[in-house]
């Protein structure tokens, strides 16, 4: 039953590898349709919008700790 169960679904895992890999460009055509496949869009949106929203406080981070070391 479980086998039957993990062939439906994607563990979030998958889903966030699968979309680490498709924003820096190398996601397989193979791994692009077992995604399509398998998975729920809205999976992919919100571990898509989290991961896009880490990225970009990441940088605003950064470059606040880069300008409050670099303004005497």
């Amino acid at each position: 039953m479980s086998e039957q169960l993990n062939d439906k679904h994607q563990s979030i895992g998958n889903v966030i590898g699968s979309v680490l890999a498709a924003f820096i460009g190398v996601q397989s055509d193979k791994k692009r349709k077992e995604d399509f496949a398998r998975g729920k869009i809205s999976t992919y949106v919100i571990v898509g919008l989290a991961g896009t929203a880490a990225f970009v406080l990441t940088i605003i981070g950064v470059v606040m700790l880069v300008m409050h070391f670099a303004i005497p």
